[in-house]
């Protein structure tokens, strides 16, 4: 048996075992790294591969930003940050047809630029947004799909868990990454935006408008927005001019949130004690993902298959256009089948040498893959964000968060055709970084 098909086979049974066996990602990638070594070389090296490579990749002082990071947001997830940041909003766009479900996006933005976590957004913002939208007598399918999509600007506005684990495991800069997601990300919840104007301008119904609120009332709202936006202008203000680094970035944004959360007397011990348990839950799982992702990419590095597929690709009679719109396509459907964070560190082995091998920026290609992944996190049959919205909202049913869902779809798409259309949406600021 070759190499090359033995490299095949592993891929197979991993996604064999994956969506068949619903065994857990990371464990999955590292058995099938930890056999396929020891097939092609020996036990020995498989042992001694287990004990080098997880040590060099746990060992690494930059992987210290991830809890830092995710603690961060479950910091300010615990001290409602986002629910104030949400009542600000409220207050200045509640009174616009659509203003509530526009206010959701933004909130759920703000709170990304902080957070970083999908599911978190999703259950604070139904727990928030939606008792208000019933109140107003939303469409209920726009309210939920407004709600779940938001939550997955999460992954892309920085900081993100996703473009972290991107910089690390391409060895690109993290810096660059959060400032290619910046733009990105404003240019999807605009686009979510322009949807819910739309959908509400030819349904009147569907989004009653709400009590308009005086001046005095908007200036008082507005420190619910400072929280938030000081977060994120010291984090990527700091790493733009080199003050610190992503890892000193998320212990100076993680203390700050603490000190913020504490003044304003949000923060107890219990949800402290919260907050420290779900980060450790969500960074060992995390942890668990890089270690298998690892074992596996070394696998994949004897057989060469991503090498030669890099090559194949590069060969064929079609413009780097075409084969870049098929790896996209792929993203989109296993996104839709395996969860987001796993999908990307299975196939970033296989398909960042492709798009190297075809000439594309690397900072671009990550963020593109990002972006479309979120997609993954709404639709079925994974869809991490509905069901976690469904969950909360139990009267709505999982059929009618998909549904809404699906007004969002032609945005989604809009956004990615855009960053392809025109990569320096993406680059831009990247550039400016020396």
């Amino acid at each position: 048996m070759s190499i090359t098909t033995i490299g095949l086979l592993g891929i197979v049974i991993l996604l064999f075992m994956l969506l068949f066996l619903g065994m857990p990602v990371g464990f999955t990638m590292a058995v099938v790294g930890f056999g396929g070594v020891c097939y092609i070389i020996s036990f020995n090296a498989s042992l001694g591969m287990v004990g080098s490579e997880l040590w060099n990749t746990f060992s690494s002082y930059g992987l210290t930003m991830v809890p830092l990071f995710i603690f961060m947001g479950q910091i300010c997830f615990y001290s409602g940050l986002n629910e104030r940041l949400f009542k600000a909003t409220h207050t200045v766009t509640g009174h616009v047809r659509g203003g509530l479900a526009m206010a959701t996006i933004f909130a759920c933005a703000g709170f990304a630029a902080i957070c970083g976590s999908n599911t978190a957004t999703a259950a604070t913002m139904t727990s928030v947004a939606l008792p208000e939208m019933r109140k107003y007598r939303y469409n209920q399918a726009l309210a939920v799909g407004s709600i779940a999509c938001g939550s997955t600007l999460g992954v892309v506005i920085p900081p993100s868990v996703v473009l972290i684990l991107i910089g690390i495991y391409t060895g690109q800069s993290i810096t660059k990454l959060f400032y290619g997601g910046i733009l990105a990300g404003l240019f999807l919840a605009a686009s979510f935006m322009v949807t819910i104007a739309v959908l509400c301008w030819l349904h009147h119904d569907w989004s009653p408008l709400g009590q308009k609120k005086t001046l005095g009332e908007k200036i008082r709202a507005l420190p619910g927005f400072f929280e938030a936006l000081f977060l994120f202008a010291l984090v990527m203000g700091g790493l733009y001019a080199g003050v610190f680094t992503p890892t000193e970035a998320g212990a100076v944004g993680t203390f700050l949130a603490i000190v913020i959360s504490l003044l304003r007397r949000k923060l107890t011990w219990r949800a402290f004690i919260a907050a420290v348990v779900d980060t450790l839950q969500v960074s060992c799982m995390v942890f668990v993902l890089i270690a298998g992702a690892v074992m596996f990419s070394r696998f994949l590095a004897l057989t060469r298959i991503p090498f030669d597929i890099a090559d194949w690709a590069a060969a064929l009679p079609f413009s780097p256009t075409v084969i870049l719109s098929v790896i996209f396509i792929i993203y989109i459907i296993g996104g839709a089948l395996v969860d987001a964070l796993a999908l990307l560190v299975i196939t970033i082995p296989i398909f960042f040498p492709v798009a190297m091998q075809l000439g594309y920026d690397p900072i671009w290609f990550g963020v593109m893959i990002t972006v479309i992944t979120t997609l993954g996190a709404v639709t079925p049959p994974v869809g991490a964000s509905t069901y976690v919205v469904a969950g909360i909202a139990k009267d709505m049913g999982l059929g009618r968060v998909f549904k809404g869902v699906l007004y969002f779809l032609p945005a989604y798409i809009f956004s990615i055709i855009l960053f392809m259309a025109v990569p320096q949406i993406i680059t831009y600021l990247p550039s400016l970084i020396r």
